[in-house]
């Protein structure tokens, strides 16, 4: 079982209110509530208050039920205001008053490290969420999580976060990489290719995300539409007997020359997208068009490589 709260918070009693932390976590939750088949994903909560507002009793209440036993996963996202209060950061809440801001997030990493939910993953979408990482409730001067807990956040410790047109750019971008834009060749978001996405989706004078795992192996977030299907991907040693190896083109391949190959217009297909998905380039030019008509061949690109080793050994 994957259970996810999204947590947005828009309306403060002593804080200048936000405008996008609503629309962010309603954005986010489709996403991770289905994969792209529409599968079933993670279950969702979603804690936005009545209209933007959220209490500290209330997120205080809502973690312990998103870390209570029966998970195998908890995902937790806030987007709000954030303040660094020295050697903690404070997730701020409706209801924060000076010197009581909200929850602060050693509380949240004391109910984390006191859950028997096997994997945590925190998305602090917040200013000086980097901070967080580096809390003295998660283990002296470089944090150390423990098993099963990665935090990724939407910026450095001495940095604000940004929001534009009642969204957060942040989010946008958490969005883009959750649709598929993390994606690898099977379709899987894992943690690795979420904060790459994140990473190369800001510049250097833009707030930069920051991510902190402790983790043996990569669960996947979401399922997208795979560039190339499982099984085609099981055909790449078939099609080359050797991991170097080329295949030699010719324009049988290619079903616009006209001479009926079946059989060779079908292994077009699928070699180009594995071009598309670059796994498979062409030698000597830019198109396996140009390849075939000219036979020329083509070959696996190291990524190829690295899908064939694995569909040889019987891992796909």
């Amino acid at each position: 079982m994957k259970r996810a709260l999204l947590i947005g918070i828009d309306e403060y009693d002593n804080v200048r209110p936000l405008a996008g932390c609503v629309n962010d976590v309603t954005a986010v939750r489709p996403l991770l509530a289905r994969n792209d088949d529409d599968s079933p994903n993670f279950e969702c909560q979603l804690l936005t208050g009545p209209p933007g507002r959220v209490g500290r009793p209330a997120l205080l209440q809502a973690l312990a039920d998103l870390f209570a036993p029966g998970a195998d996963v908890a995902l937790l996202y806030f987007a709000g205001h954030g303040i660094n209060t020295g050697n903690d950061v404070t997730l701020v809440t409706t209801d924060g008053v000076e010197h009581a801001w909200g929850v602060g997030f050693s509380e949240v990493m004391g109910q984390v490290t006191g859950s028997k939910v096997p994997e945590v993953l925190i998305v602090l979408d917040c200013c000086y969420s980097g901070a967080a990482a580096g809390v003295p409730q998660l283990g002296a001067a470089h944090a150390v999580l423990r098993d099963g807990v990665s935090i990724l956040t939407a910026s450095r410790s001495d940095q604000p976060a940004v929001e534009v047109r009642a969204r957060g750019v942040f989010s946008q971008a958490l969005c883009g990489a959750l649709e598929g834009g993390a994606a690898d060749v099977l379709g899987k978001v894992t943690l690795a290719g979420l904060y790459a996405y994140l990473s190369e989706s800001f510049g250097a004078f833009s707030p930069r995300p920051t991510f902190k795992s402790n983790v043996d192996r990569l669960r996947d977030l979401r399922h997208c539409r795979p560039w190339v299907a499982p099984a085609e991907l099981r055909r790449l040693p078939e099609l080359f007997a050797l991991v170097d190896a080329e295949l030699p083109l010719d324009p049988s391949y290619e079903p616009t020359a006209g001479l009926g190959d079946a059989a060779h217009e079908a292994d077009f297909k699928l070699l180009q997208r594995c071009r598309g998905a670059r796994l498979v380039e062409p030698v000597g030019v830019e198109h396996l068009y140009f390849a075939a008509m000219q036979s020329l061949p083509c070959r696996l690109t190291p990524l190829g490589r690295h899908y064939w080793r694995m569909a040889s050994d019987g891992r796909l």
